[in-house]
């Protein structure tokens, strides 16, 4: 079956001419993998339709929100009673502490949490709350760490950067980024250094627990520990990005898996239940920092829709039913062995991993590379073959991330038959490769 994309292509070409670049976010413009973007009509369970009719298993479900699949009945049910009494009023609702108790109650380091429209509008927040409770100026990231497009992290960012090619971005005074610090993720040396060094004046340390945006890359044992004790040792906070890891490594994030306990955590995806939601939370001491319990300002005219609100309470009290997680991830370990074992029968080395509904594989230039950190990431990605890859596996009918940098996920809509669909059409297509 030969797959056409006409209309993708005609929708694609008039989007150009009043979207910079034809889309609204950059690495939908698939100049990772070279090609014009699918225009997408729809989605359902495990699924998604462009513009030309063509069906795809979706294993990028919104890059990580759709953890029940694509138009989940009980979330389109609540979105549609909730709209029919309003779409937002600028004022509290019981929604929202509806939720903020949901989130206290599967997060086990947040206390108190404070929501937001996005993941940027998260991290940024946290990074503002860490120096006005510490009284201190820098903060470490991590080379490849993606934390939203806000100018003090546009420092090595990975994600879209990375594919794109761009050290960082226009635009972005070096005044904005004097105070940010950056190390290289899995490399404790690297933090004891910068600690020993600038200690006294560190307010926060942010990290993505798993680097999800370089790829698919996870922590060394012993390194987020290690992360805890140094900020704990100099005084400074422990900020973990758990926009994606947050209910996907496990119902309690990646501070439940690994159990470490962090001062503040941000949060974004899954829980707004595919609404543009974020969060940032903590302890209560620190989170009563922010206005206007405290001093710190922040704000925003659509933050706690009430839209989000019950999308995203919808979507956690299913995800907790039963043993579902538990079923997702399982899945997702089956997927990634049946890649790794498909790889290995056509002789062409592969990295993979997941953790919990989560997954990864980087297509190595060499056998016995092994990629832990930025730097491994760009030095031994394949990245011409995922391209490849990518455009053999769509002419198949499966959707992967349109990146060799960016991750993959699982839903509770996926079935055993679509992923052994997708191990057969891998199967195919690496052979061929």
């Amino acid at each position: 079956m030969t797959i056409t994309h006409s209309r993708s292509h005609e929708l694609f070409e008039a989007a150009q001419r009043v979207l910079p670049g034809g889309v609204n976010s950059p690495v939908r413009a698939f100049r990772g993998v070279g090609g014009s973007p699918l225009m997408i009509e729809r989605g359902e369970g495990a699924y998604m339709w462009d513009a030309d009719g063509n069906r795809y298993i979706d294993y990028v479900l919104s890059w990580g929100p759709l953890i029940l699949g694509h138009a989940h009945p009980a979330v389109v049910a609540a979105i549609t009673r909730q709209a029919a009494r309003g779409t937002s009023y600028g004022a509290p609702t019981e929604l929202e502490t509806q939720l903020a108790e949901q989130v206290i109650a599967m997060m086990p380091g947040i206390e108190q949490i404070r929501f937001v429209n996005s993941g940027t509008e998260a991290t940024m927040s946290a990074l503002r709350l860490a120096r006005a409770y510490t009284g201190r100026s820098k903060i470490i990231k991590f080379s490849g760490c993606y934390h939203g497009h806000a100018d003090m992290l546009l420092v090595q960012a990975g994600s879209g950067v990375a594919t794109l090619g761009l050290p960082d971005s226009p635009g972005v005074p070096a005044s904005t980024t004097a105070h940010t610090l950056v190390a290289e993720y899995n490399d404790v040396a690297a933090i004891e250094a910068l600690f020993a060094e600038h200690g006294s004046d560190i307010a926060g340390v942010i990290v993505e627990p798993i680097a999800a945006n370089m790829g698919f890359v996870l922590p060394q044992p012993g390194y987020l520990q290690a992360l805890r004790d140094l900020t704990r040792q100099h005084g400074a906070l422990l900020i973990f990005d758990e926009v994606m890891t947050g209910f996907r490594v496990s119902p309690g994030g990646a501070q439940g898996a690994w159990g470490i306990d962090p001062d503040l955590t941000c949060l974004g995806k899954v829980i707004g239940g595919g609404l543009p939601v974020g969060a940032y939370a903590g302890k209560r001491a620190m989170m009563q920092t922010v206005a206007p319990a405290g001093p710190m300002y922040q704000a925003g005219t659509l933050s706690g829709n009430p839209l989000a609100m019950v999308a995203g309470l919808v979507t956690l009290q299913h995800i907790q039913q039963a043993d579902w997680f538990n079923q997702i991830a399982k899945r997702t370990a089956a997927l990634v062995a049946g890649m790794e074992q498909v790889a290995s029968e056509a002789s062409i080395p592969i990295q993979a991993g997941h953790a919990g509904t989560m997954f990864g594989f980087y297509f190595l230039k060499e056998a016995g590379q092994a990629i832990t950190s930025y730097a491994t990431a760009r030095a031994y990605a394949h990245t011409e073959r995922f391209a490849r890859f990518f455009w053999a596996m769509i002419e198949r009918g499966v959707y992967m991330a349109p990146s060799q940098f960016e991750a993959g996920f699982m839903s509770l809509a996926h079935s055993q038959e679509d992923i052994d669909m997708t191990l057969a059409a891998a199967r195919a297509v690496l052979s061929e490769l």
